[in-house]
């Protein structure tokens, strides 16, 4: 039996969404080539059908190609059943560099880009994907306010956004949620982002709840990363870190066993105990694993429980990306005092 999904409120501006979102990502982009279209558009479709209707995309997927996918799949009557969000300012260049903008001109000719390749009027929630430590965030909320005001987006959000600068992108328009990596095995955002968001009533969205699957399948994962997969780069997917992790996998196994669940669904329900205001957003090519996923809602854990997942999270080997460049950790901005338009 399908667990019952339910609907939570995000942030303090008005939007709602369904308890548990949809990672979009992986479709297109990162673990491997891209999934055959008609596949995925199955899958999301059996997810807002299921009562996830909260689905993440980000113009860099593919790029470009998972936004296409997600307007094909939004298209005879689904659109009105969602709550899409989405992404901009995280650019790939050659070689795999990156370049991370959120100057105004091209907030808005990436919003509209996005509209297009969407075939929507309007984003429900649109997010600064990575900060551009070279513009004020004033500078960039300025654009996104004025997106708002022609209802071209509904909300804003931040990814990878430093306390100060949720802080400061707050005062100039309400931010609706900060989308940051919460699992059992990144919790670094503990101590200041979670903090700050809930002082000022912003809603958290989890990205990569299961630790890139590494806490649903364990080491036997990387047996089956593809070539191009992207998490072959990352230092807790290196061999010297990975025989160190995996027994955080089997103390997982080993509880969730006990708890009569899978492991991705203990490591899933861990997130959602962390609070009302928390939606993760796993992500999956599969029914199988998406109705899995769902299970993970009717896990309930008790505080003794919490307290033995919790104590094995601090003995994680490596860092989150191979370089934290691009994470909150680096996210300040200039004042905007010293904006020059350039």
């Amino acid at each position: 039996m399908m667990a019952s999904v339910g609907r939570m409120k995000l942030g303090s501006q008005g939007l709602e969404v369904s308890a548990q979102g949809l990672g979009c990502m992986g479709m297109s982009d990162a673990y491997g080539s891209r999934k055959p279209e008609e596949e995925m558009i199955a899958v999301i479709h059996h997810s807002i059908n299921s009562g996830i209707t909260f689905l993440d995309t980000s113009d860099v997927y593919g790029p470009h190609t998972n936004e296409i996918l997600l307007g094909k799949a939004l298209k005879e009557g689904m659109r009105e059943k969602v709550e899409l969000a989405s992404k901009f300012g995280n650019i790939v260049l050659e070689e795999g560099k990156r370049e991370i903008r959120g100057d105004p001109a091209y907030v808005r000719a990436a919003c509209e880009a996005s509209l297009k390749r969407l075939q929507l009027d309007c984003i429900d929630l649109y997010y600064q994907h990575r900060i551009d430590t070279r513009v004020p965030i004033e500078v960039t909320m300025g654009e996104l306010k004025k997106l708002v005001e022609e209802g071209k987006i509904k909300y804003i959000g931040l990814s990878e956004a430093s306390a100060s600068t949720i802080r400061r992108a707050h005062a100039v328009h309400p931010i609706t949620a900060v989308q940051l990596e919460w699992s059992l095995w990144s919790r670094d955002a503990e101590e200041d982002i979670i903090p700050t968001c809930r002082e000022l009533g912003i809603g958290i969205v989890a990205y990569s709840p299961l630790g890139r699957g590494f806490l649903s399948s364990g080491p036997i994962l990387l047996e089956s990363f593809p070539a191009d997969d992207r998490r072959k780069t990352h230092p807790r997917f290196q061999p010297e870190n990975v025989e160190h992790n995996k027994r955080i996998f089997e103390r997982i196994s080993e509880i969730s066993t006990r708890k009569g669940c899978t492991p991705a669904q203990l490591a899933l329900a861990w997130v959602h105990h962390q609070g009302n205001d928390v939606c993760p957003i796993p992500g999956t090519t599969k029914i199988e694993n998406f109705n899995q996923n769902i299970g993970a809602l009717s896990v309930k854990l008790m505080p003794e429980e919490m307290v033995e997942l919790e104590s094995l999270a601090l003995d994680v080997k490596g860092d989150r990306y191979p370089s934290l460049t691009h994470t909150w950790k680096y996210a300040d901005t200039p004042d905007p005092s010293t904006w020059n338009g350039q």
